[in-house]
């Protein structure tokens, strides 16, 4: 056990109760989700969080706590990747030109968000790798622009193969690998060009097969609280302007009955490979002898 345990949970969705005596955009009452600073105290498995006000935004009425509770570490994930990590277009400057893009498991959470953010920035060609999740991942594509899926069920040769017919001829400089792990890198980089860059999101791996001439970098949600602080800031009220807008869409997602009491089964699911194209949700009311909120 750690030395100075801390309550986890990092996506939160709710109802604002109190604001520090600096903040000036938000009030007790507001609509908001918010990405809790990891490994502090004050996450989201509790009746009450804390998060800081950079990395909290407004949902809109539409938006409901339990979709919005999907979108604040992965969302957040899937854009420091794409426009800090890889240098790809913002949304509001978007891409002149044809930009082939290959995002590897496209149908997770962090896939699916940076696929969403890709589009809005006129990215194209959007060479997706997904498997069970090929019908999720199919509405946000535009097959005219020369989107398309790869299946990584027809194994690593097939992938390789599915990459370079969907280059169609061009050149490789850009991807976004969402998996990191089960081949997706060793894959990518036999069609990258070799001064092409990739992101990958697992810490802590050194990833000695890709070679020394492609720039990686490790996408670290974290860096939303430190040295990309002000990146988020703008990022989540992007996010907060899309929901509204439309364009930007919440991850599909499960409420798992019994509130913390439910954690257990929702990890099982996940060690077992049940989970696709779904990001589980726990109300906290929901929990065995909590009270209900009367808001």
């Amino acid at each position: 056990m750690p030395k100075n345990p801390v309550n986890q949970g990092d996506d939160i969705a709710g109802f604002v109760h109190a604001v520090g005596s600096n903040v000036t955009e938000f009030k007790p009452g507001d609509r908001v989700a918010a990405f809790h600073e990891m490994l502090h105290p004050g996450g989201s498995y509790a009746e009450y969080a804390v998060s800081p006000a950079h990395t909290t935004f407004h949902i809109p009425k539409k938006t409901t706590f339990e979709e919005a509770a999907t979108i604040p570490l992965a969302a957040m994930t899937s854009a420091i990747g794409m426009h800090v990590r890889l240098g790809l277009p913002d949304v509001w400057k978007p891409a002149k030109k044809p930009i082939p893009l290959v995002i590897y498991g496209a149908g997770s959470a962090v896939g699916a968000f940076a696929l969403q953010l890709a589009k809005k920035s006129n990215i194209h060609p959007l060479i997706c790798v997904a498997g069970r999740a090929q019908e999720f991942v199919k509405q946000f594509l535009e097959p005219e622009k020369g989107d398309t899926i790869v299946d990584y069920r027809n194994g690593d040769e097939a992938v390789v193969k599915g990459l370079k017919d969907a280059l169609k001829g061009e050149k490789l400089y850009y991807a976004f690998d969402a998996v990191s792990e089960h081949g997706s890198y060793q894959n990518i980089v036999k069609v990258l060009e070799p001064n092409g860059q990739i992101t990958l999101v697992l810490p802590g791996k050194k990833y000695q097969e890709i070679p020394a001439t492609v720039t990686k970098s490790t996408t670290q949600v974290g860096s939303a609280h430190s040295n990309a602080s002000d990146f988020a800031y703008v990022y989540f009220r992007l996010f907060s302007r899309g929901l509204k807008d439309g364009w930007f869409k919440p991850h599909p997602h499960e409420v798992i009955p019994g509130g913390l009491g439910g954690i257990q089964k929702g990890l099982e699911n996940l060690r077992d490979g049940k989970a696709s194209a779904v990001k589980y949700v726990y109300r906290i009311e929901d929990t065995e002898g909590i009270q209900k909120s009367s808001l």
